[in-house]
């Protein structure tokens, strides 16, 4: 996914892209089509173009190439729009409805931040980005991203998958991306899966919501730093407690508060080390507060986990509570 960039870049993008598209070949037709004195001069000298000949040439493949492109999209988009399942927006924008999510799920604002898969397409099948060939969703604030996105995204709720069919005045223009993969005048399809919408306020509005109702329950205690932990099972009396200096041998799971596993050292199938003093706030104080052989289930309030960020591209968004089952195995020195 490409970002949004100023307009002194995408300018001096175009002029490297028009250079490429010269060294492809549009050079030597330029030259072959009209030689001046200069160049007859150059290659008496040594056969090199000057460099105002070069310019005029990379200037020219590139014009061919943003005419040719733009009457390729357009014939595309004409099409298509005719197909079953197409629909088309008031702002040109074409979208496919892949599949419909549960139904209940959010749908994002322009400054909400939200996590997708997806994959970028030309209108002749090559791909371009791909996050689901990466192995990772992507994360960004929805206004933060081409036109196109933009209004798609609007059009989504949590769960959906839809495909956009782009037209360039909605992605990358008349200048494309500079040095490619994008083209001048290229309409653009993605196929994109709403995973996750993120709102920072919501999430914090929803933790604290939780964690007041939460402090109420049987055998929750919460500390004065908001720690919220129930103790699931005992260990040994003699088992030995840790300081934040140590490493720790534990196991581990991790869940949103919708139940979403991002981690767990079970499911990997061996447990953990690490030094206790170089994980989140929330597992430092917690597990000070267990013995080896000890379960606790920790409740983790975001300023004590990953606060404002979340993780950098998921799973856990801005302003989320974590909730963690953690099994204290071994306290090393």
């Amino acid at each position: 996914m490409k970002f949004r960039s100023s307009t002194s870049r995408v300018a001096a993008g175009a002029f490297a892209l028009a250079v490429s598209l010269a060294a492809c070949g549009g050079a030597d037709e330029a030259t072959d089509a009209g030689e001046t004195a200069e160049t007859d001069v150059a290659a008496d000298a040594g056969g090199e173009a000057s460099p105002d000949d070069e310019a005029e040439a990379a200037l020219q493949a590139f014009a061919e190439a943003a005419s040719a492109n733009r009457d390729a999209s357009a014939a595309f988009l004409e099409e298509n729009a005719a197909r079953d399942g197409v629909r088309t927006t008031e702002s040109g924008l074409q979208y496919m409805v892949l599949e419909e999510g549960p139904g209940e799920g959010a749908t994002p604002m322009p400054t909400d931040i939200v996590d997708v898969h997806y994959v970028g397409t030309l209108i002749d099948g090559v791909e371009f980005d791909s996050s689901r060939a990466r192995g990772a969703a992507a994360r960004f604030q929805a206004n933060q991203v081409i036109e196109g996105w933009i209004e798609g995204l609007q059009l989504m709720s949590e769960g959906d998958k839809f495909r956009f069919f782009i037209p360039a005045d909605l992605a990358y223009g008349d200048t494309g991306t500079p040095g490619g993969p994008i083209g001048p005048n290229q309409a653009l399809i993605f196929d994109v899966e709403l995973l996750r919408v993120n709102n920072p306020e919501k999430n914090l509005a929803t933790a604290n919501e939780f964690l007041g109702d939460n402090a109420k329950k049987e055998g929750v205690e919460t500390t004065d730093s908001g720690l919220q932990y129930k103790v699931l099972s005992r260990g040994e009396d003699a088992g030995e407690s840790p300081g934040e200096a140590d490493v720790v041998r534990v196991h581990y799971e991790g869940r949103l508060l919708n139940g979403t596993v991002f981690d767990s050292s079970y499911a990997r199938g061996e447990p953990v080390e690490f030094p206790l003093g170089r994980v989140i706030p929330g597992w430092i104080e917690g597990v000070q507060l267990m013995k080896e052989g000890d379960k606790f289930q920790f409740f983790i309030k975001p300023e004590l986990a990953y606060g404002e960020r979340g993780t950098p591209g998921g799973p856990i968004g801005p302003n989320e509570l974590l909730v963690f089952d953690v099994e204290l195995l071994e306290v090393k020195e």
